[in-house]
Order: C-alpha cells, then structure tokens, then sequence
C-alpha cells in the first residue's frame, strides 16, 4: 500500500480514536494525513470506504490468519494463549477507538456496521476453522466451532471491557498473561472439578 494510502489510514484511527467516526470529518483526516481532501477521495472514494479499509487494516482478523499456521505444532492450551494474548493486546492497542465505537455504533450508516460485523465475522470463522481443524484431529470434544470460538473470544473481550474499559485500568502485560491463562484454562478444561 502507498505512503499516502498508509498516511490516511493511520490520520483515520488517530481521529476516529479521538473524536468518532461521526466526528472525524474527510477535510481533518486529510489535514492530519499531510494530504489534499481530493487526494482522501481519489484514493478511497468516500470517508465510509476509509474507514472500511481502517477497519479491515487495523483488526485482529489479518494477524489471526497469520498467527494459525505457526500454532499447529503447539498444544492446544498453549496456542490458545497465544492467540488470547494477541487478541487483548490487539484491544488494549486500539482502546480509544474501541470505546468511541462501543459508544456510536448504533448510530453508524448500515454500510458500517456491515463491514464491522463482517470483520467480527471473519475473526470468528477463522477461530473456528482451527478449531474444527482440531476436532478431525481428536484433540478437542466435538461442539460447534463458531459458538466455540465466539465463547472464546467473548471470554477475553468481557474481561477488556470490564477491566480496561469499566474500571479504568491499564492491566500491565503480566498480569495480561495471567488472565489469559486463567481463561484458556477455563476454556479448555472447564470449571467442574474432576
């Protein structure tokens, strides 16, 4: 993608994170991009497309994709660590938006929320897929993948919120870790005790 592309992706996040998508106008987002509004259009059509690609560049979906081969000689707790640990990382990185759009997405154009609930979408299909992936296998009991891996995923961004969000706390990343781990344990093995 070209310097400029990157430019007004990133002066996007920086205003959206800021002032919302509703907020954040196409003449500030080429002033913060060191750009021309032309320049915003001729690259990406309208704010809603920008936004779009902010949202498919800046998501979990891509590193999650990413991340899934270099899991497959892992254990299964210990991947999922992995994967829990990004995914918090991911939230706690994109804080401000996150809140700014917990807060305005009822309000967003249909085309928004679309494409935001086709990125959440893609996030847990391809946590399903994995997991599936270890059902053929044998290694995990057979349930539905998606409501596996939305459980999964719901798990850690329950704890964000709570924490990070409700509380106002920046959780330091070793107590990150030990969340996550706790949480992949529950996930794994459950609560009853055997």
């Amino acid at each position: 993608m070209g310097d400029t592309k990157e430019r007004l992706l990133a002066a996007m996040l920086r205003l959206v994170s800021r002032k919302g998508y509703l907020g954040a106008t196409t003449r500030e987002i080429a002033r913060e991009a060191g750009v021309t509004e032309l320049t915003l259009f001729r690259h990406f059509g309208s704010k809603e497309k920008l936004f779009e690609k902010v949202l498919d560049h800046y998501s979990f979906g891509a590193e999650l994709k990413e991340l899934l081969p270099k899991l497959e000689k892992l254990q299964y707790d210990e991947a999922l660590r992995i994967v829990g640990l990004r995914f918090f990382e991911t939230l706690k990185k994109h804080k401000p938006m996150i809140v700014i759009m917990l807060s305005e997405i009822n309000l967003y154009p249909e085309k928004i929320r679309r494409v935001h609930n086709r990125i959440m979408e893609e996030i847990r299909e391809t946590l399903a897929s994995y997991l599936a992936t270890l059902q053929e296998r044998g290694i995990v009991r057979h349930s539905t993948p998606k409501i596996a891996a939305t459980a999964f995923l719901g798990m850690i961004f329950s704890y964000f919120r709570a924490e990070e969000l409700m509380k106002g706390r920046n959780i330091p990343k070793q107590e990150m870790g030990k969340t996550v781990g706790e949480l992949v344990d529950m996930f794994v093995h459950g609560t009853i005790k055997r």
